[in-house]
């Protein structure tokens, strides 16, 4: 199904020290009559923080219907919502895309994002998109506890993540706290839990848990049996599963459902920026990388992650969002800095 243009309406925390962004350019130039050339002209620039591969997928699909290149600027979730925060209206980004919803909350908030489009809002299911209207879900990943199955029974598995704080835990689990997709599970605990009930729990698993670097080494972790279980997001495995699955043969997932808050479902984001000076081309994008053709293409992508949009079937081998049975949380309410805090306060970070 192809995409169809439509003429758009359009309408910020102090930040830590800006990191250089370095930027490469992606697409070709618009063609003559396209509608790049009807509009200006003009390139977008997008800061984005989602897996490269799969943005650039949207951008060689979105320039090839609409020959309007796409500038892309790499980046994680933190250090591009900074880097947007101290660039305020000066700011050379149009589009900002995230893997975790709170950088997006943290743009929001300096008052930085446009209202998206009515055609965006039909794409995406309310369920995924924050009550403020100002981004819009794009893509979206399940909390999962992998196991060793080798050590662990399933009668032995907790029951809700909240349970990693027993003693009985220490020293058999582990996770990488110092990334933004960590920092958005607590951010959701914080929101469906409170603040005490978080610190105490941060607390504990400064106590009882392994630190890793990154999601896919503590996977690797749990696949030695160095440690019993990890929480990290579904598709590490299930991307691995569909490789080789060396660093995941004798892993297997445990979904917390329940409306845990370990079965939260992570949104990654995607926001126009008001200060931007090719409002229309932007919202553009926005409205490509939501729309049937641009979900599909998430869906078919090496990436395993849940397509957002109406009517897009995950990928197959993922359960399917409605059986996650995750927590309702409002995107828009998850506080990305009081996490930080608490967690540095912790000793975490």
């Amino acid at each position: 199904m192809k995409f169809r243009l439509k003429q758009l309406p359009f309408a910020a925390l102090a930040a830590t020290a800006a990191l250089t962004l370095a930027a490469c350019g992606s697409g070709s130039s618009a063609p003559e009559g396209s509608a790049a050339a009807s509009s200006g002209g003009s390139d977008i620039t997008v800061y984005n923080a989602q897996h490269e591969t799969m943005t650039q997928a949207w951008v060689d699909e979105f320039t090839k219907e609409t020959g309007i290149k796409v500038n892309l600027r790499q980046g994680d979730d933190t250090e591009m919502s900074n880097q947007i925060i101290q660039e305020g209206e000066a700011s050379p980004a149009d589009v900002f895309i995230t893997e975790n919803s709170p950088a997006m909350t943290q743009v929001e908030n300096a008052g930085l994002f446009a209202d998206i489009s009515d055609t965006v809002k039909e794409n995406v299911p309310e369920q995924f998109r924050p009550s403020s209207g100002k981004w819009t879900g794009v893509a979206a990943r399940s909390t999962v506890f992998v196991y060793n199955k080798d050590k662990v029974k399933e009668s032995e598995l907790p029951k809700s993540i909240m349970d990693l704080a027993d003693p009985k835990w220490a020293g058999k689990w582990g996770a990488a706290p110092g990334g933004a997709d960590f920092q958005a599970i607590v951010s959701a605990m914080l929101e469906l839990k409170g603040e005490q009930a978080t610190a105490d729990w941060l607390k504990a698993m400064k106590e009882n848990a392994k630190i890793y670097p990154k999601n896919g080494a503590a996977m690797k972790a749990v696949n030695a049996g160095e440690v019993d279980g990890a929480v990290i997001y579904h598709y590490y495995y299930a991307a691995d599963q569909a490789k080789t699955g060396e660093n995941s043969a004798n892993v297997a997932t445990h979904y917390f459902k329940n409306q845990d808050p370990g079965a939260f479902l992570s949104i990654s984001g995607g926001g126009v920026l008001k200060s931007s000076q090719h409002q229309e081309d932007a919202m553009k994008f926005l409205e490509f990388i939501t729309s049937k053709q641009g979900q599909e293409t998430l869906g078919t992508g090496s990436d395993y992650e849940y397509p957002v949009g109406k009517d897009v079937t995950p990928r197959e081998g993922l359960v399917p969002i409605a059986d996650l049975d995750a927590p309702k949380v409002d995107a828009a309410k998850l506080n990305g800095q009081k996490v930080v805090e608490l967690m540095t306060d912790a000793g975490l970070l």
